[in-house]
């Protein structure tokens, strides 16, 4: 059988699938959810919070917060409050990794990945360097943002 022909019969038969079609939210802006994230950091005194927008330059995201932690259990519940927020806003959620070591959590919500760090973590990583060219984005009046 011809590969041509081989390829047609599978496709017939359903073993050849087209890639699933990604969730989306129903129109709930890249900022809207940003800032709505950032105020939910601030008042679970998350602290050094950073907003940027990297969608110039990134192709997995348009926008980047960083925010720390003061300990694990800190950290985990800053995640744990983003998860609920995302859960509760119907905000579309890929996943989390680094929960349990809570020393770095990446949250990945679509356009916005979240990093969730302790301090030691944050300032050997740099993640606001790396992504150096990207734009801050102002912060929520009582927002503390890192200058």
């Amino acid at each position: 059988m011809r590969a041509a022909q081989k390829h047609q019969s599978l496709h017939n038969r359903g073993a050849m699938k087209k890639k699933p079609t990604l969730p989306t939210t129903p129109a709930v802006p890249t900022d809207v959810k940003s800032l709505a994230l950032a105020t939910l950091f601030d008042e679970k005194q998350g602290e050094d919070i950073v907003l940027l927008d990297v969608s110039t330059i990134c192709p997995i995201a348009e926008n980047i917060i960083v925010v720390t932690g003061r300990g694990q259990r800190h950290a985990q519940s800053l995640a744990d409050a983003a998860l609920a927020l995302a859960k509760e806003r119907n905000f579309v959620s890929f996943g989390v990794e680094g929960y349990e070591a809570g020393t770095w959590i990446l949250v990945d919500l679509n356009d916005v990945i979240i990093h969730i760090f302790q301090d030691d973590m944050r300032r050997f990583y740099n993640i606001e360097g790396l992504w150096a060219e990207g734009k801050r984005v102002e912060a929520p009046r009582g927002v503390q943002r890192e200058e």
